[in-house]
Order: C-alpha cells, then sequence, then structure tokens
C-alpha cells in the first residue's frame, strides 16, 4: 500500500455538483482510506442540475427524485457533507482551506469542483428589478415554479436564446406560460450549431407557441406594477410578468486565482486534472484542459466531463498512471425532439446534412476530410455511428454521407 492510500490523510473536495460528488465516491472506490470532506455553499442535497432546465421545472417531480447520490450513500463511504458552507480562502502553504464557519479545514489533497454560476449580465435596472431569475441551481428553478404555479398563464420572457433559454422555453410552455426569447444575435444557436439547426429549433419552439425574436440587445430593465418591462436597443420593449435569464455562465475560479493558480479559459489543469500544484486537482465545468484528439486547451461545460475528469482525478490521487483523453458529448430535451451532440465542431469548414425524415436528421461537421462532430436530432444511430467514426479516426465519405440509402456503417472508408 502507498503512502497515498494511507489512513491518517485527508482530501477535500470544494464543490458538490457532478465533477465533486462523482470524484468522492471513486476516490474511495480508488482505494483512498483517509478522510473525505465534500463542501458546498449549496444547503441542498447535491443533486443533477441538467434535468433543472427539462423535467425538474416543468413537472411536480421532486427535488429528492433527482439526487446525485442518497443521504446514505454519504454515509456508508465514509464521505463527510458540509453543506451550506462557504469557502474564503486556499491557504496552499499551510495545506488548509478557510471556511465561513470561523473555522480552518486541513488536506493533504485538494480537489477543486467549483463549477460556475448563471452570468447575470450588466444590463441598467436589472439588479434592482423584481420577478428576475437567473436558472442555475434549484432554489432557481423552485422559485420559477412557485411563480409560474400561482399564474400558469402569465407573460414570460428569456433572455438568451442558447440551448438553456430553449429549453426552458419549452418547460414554461408545458406549464402554460406565454413565451418570448430575445436572442441578440442573428439566429438562435448562433455560437454553437449551424443555420440550418437554428432554422429548425426556431420553427419547433414557434410551432409549439413561443415567439423567437433574434437581434434584440436589450438595454435596460424598468420596473412595471406587475412585473418588469424589458427594453432593447432597437427601441422595442417587452412586458414581463417573469424575467428568466438563460445568458450563459461564469467560470467559478476566484478561489484558484486567489491562490496563485494558472487561470486561462478556467483554471488549468494537465493530462491528471492536476494544477500546478502538485496538492490540488481541479475537475468539471471550472477547468482548462489539454484534449488530445483536438490538439488544443478546451472548457467543457458538460456532466461527460465532469464524471470522467473525477475518474481520472480519483486514479492519479491513488498512484495511478492515467491521462484524460475523453471525447465530449451533449444533449438537449426540448417537446418531442432530443438532440444529441458528440464532438467540437469548433473550427469547420463543411457541414453535411443527412436528412431521414421531417424531425429525423442530423448535421456532420467537417475541417476538410476530418469528422470534427456530430449533431444528431432523434437519430440514436447517426448519434452512435458518428461516435464511432470520431474514436476510430476513419474517414468518411460525404457522398455516401448524404445518400440515406446507405447505411450509416457504411459510410466509412
Amino acid at each position: 500500500m502507498t503512502e497515498k492510500l494511507s489512513g491518517n490523510q485527508t482530501c477535500g473536495i470544494i464543490g458538490a455538483s457532478h465533477a465533486g460528488v462523482n470524484f468522492a465516491f471513486a476516490l474511495r472506490k480508488e482505494g483512498w482510506k483517509g478522510e473525505i470532506v465534500l463542501i458546498d455553499s449549496d444547503t441542498d442535497l447535491p443533486y443533477h442540475r441538467p434535468p433543472l432546465s427539462k423535467t425538474y421545472l416543468h413537472s411536480a417531480e421532486a427535488l429528492g427524485k433527482n439526487l446525485l447520490k442518497s443521504a446514505e450513500s454519504y454515509a456508508n463511504e465514509d464521505i463527510q457533507l458540509m453543506l451550506g458552507v462557504k469557502v474564503l480562502f486556499i491557504d496552499r502553504h499551510a495545506q488548509k482551506v478557510e471556511l465561513d464557519t470561523g473555522t480552518w479545514q486541513v488536506y493533504d489533497k485538494l480537489v477543486l469542483a467549483t463549477g460556475a454560476r448563471a452570468l447575470i449580465p450588466n444590463i441598467k435596472g436589472l439588479a434592482q428589478a423584481k420577478h428576475v431569475f437567473p436558472l442555475r441551481t434549484a432554489a432557481d428553478v423552485t422559485g420559477i415554479r412557485n411563480k409560474i404555479s400561482a399564474n400558469p398563464g402569465q407573460e414570460v420572457v428569456i433572455i438568451g436564446g442558447g440551448y438553456i433559454g430553449l429549453e426552458t422555453a419549452a418547460s414554461l410552455r408545458k406549464l402554460g406560460a406565454r413565451v418570448t426569447v430575445l436572442e441578440r444575435e442573428s439566429r438562435t444557436l448562433a455560437r454553437v450549431t449551424v443555420p440550418e439547426m437554428s432554422v429548425f429549433f426556431e420553427k419547433l419552439q414557434e410551432e409549439n407557441g413561443v415567439k423567437i425574436l433574434c437581434n434584440k440587445q436589450v438595454i435596460s430593465i424598468g420596473e412595471d406594477r406587475n412585473g418588469v418591462q424589458v427594453n432593447c436597443a432597437d427601441g422595442t420593449s417587452y412586458f414581463a410578468e417573469m424575467l428568466v435569464l438563460g445568458v450563459g455562465i461564469q467560470v467559478n475560479d476566484e478561489l484558484a486565482s486567489a491562490a496563485g493558480l494558472q487561470i486561462e479559459n478556467g483554471i488549468r489543469v494537465d493530462g491528471t486534472c492536476r494544477t500546478e500544484d502538485e496538492n490540488i486537482y481541479a475537475i468539471g465545468d471550472c477547468t482548462e484542459h489539454f484534449n488530445p484528439h483536438y490538439g488544443r486547451y478546451i472548457r467543457l461545460e458538460c456532466v461527460q466531463n465532469a464524471v470522467d475528469q473525477a475518474k481520472i482525478a480519483a486514479a492519479a490521487i491513488c498512484g495511478k498512471g492515467v491521462l484524460y483523453d475523453a471525447l465530449p458529448w451533449f444533449w438537449s430535451d426540448q417537446y418531442e425532439v432530443k438532440l444529441q451532440m458528440v464532438g467540437l465542431s469548433a473550427g469547420y469548414d463543411e457541414a453535411v446534412l443527412r436528412k431521414e425524415g421531417d424531425k429525423i436528421f442530423s448535421i456532420w461537421y467537417f475541417k476538410g476530410e476530418e469528422l470534427l462532430a456530430i449533431d444528431a436530432v432523434n437519430s440514436a444511430k447517426a448519434y452512435v455511428w458518428g461516435t464511432k467514426f470520431l474514436k476510430s479516426g476513419d474517414q468518411v465519405d460525404k457522398s455516401k454521407l448524404k445518400d440515406i440509402s446507405v447505411e450509416l456503417k457504411a459510410i466509412g472508408r
């Protein structure tokens, strides 16, 4: 047994979302015998975040059904939960963290799983306005649900036409709200997909009663007796009994930065998820890592990355030779449509459409002859085969790809 697995050491974890919780259990599974202390400022037992804008928002499902682990599971694995506690400072020299309880928590190894928070845009009047909700935590969603339940048919404006904004729109429509989405770009999803995909989802939303308005730069929020007035740069304004912010996230890297760790587009880590400090690791949404598949540093906001990095960090801390080399994947649920995405399309110079039906198709992104990513709408086969081609590195015959009479398994060459 190595010294790293001795029972008198402590591993502290800051952040109890997907990355932090999965790391804690993976660390114990890898053989860590010492203490594991999981710290989070959220008072709720750690829960799944992706369903917040989907099933948890539009259904009567209790948060307890979305828990990452049961309370008993933490006790069974001897994982100490410190919920409702905020970490104020990391003292790297003394190897301890300052807590807002007035105490310090020592560590031998420290894992930063600090994630991200909802981005609050700098819009005049927003900070003072009532009836405004971000969408990042269970408390946010509970607030939205409570307000909607009091008046299901109320006017809701969502700022932001990315996946979170559109998923939220779909969920709120299911609850009976009248929804308007304001997007500052010329189309929704402009930063993540091709125009054809934007058109598809805009049409889907409009068919379900959502108003999609693009080229809408919100410049101020005014108070109204029963809600807020959302004012745009083009002179238009929209009344909202509830305003939901879906404009993105801000990485929680302040603790790492104050501790002198390297920050780029997130906390910089190596292939084992270790920072420049040999005793501090970082995992999940807050990290930037080198991805061998794409040959560049990236930061990912997805469950897959959080879970995979958690496993890598746990194995590395327990002295096992591992390196992170995962292919990222994502998904989005809106109404009856399931979008599955694998790979990263940034840098593509050609997008090939494979259309199998009105609401069954996939878009394949290429840079020259290299396949970069696949977006699959209601097409599990395209997602599965696309993933296989990405992992194998096999080239795809684009002419066969466009021909739906050719099976996907036969498009490689």
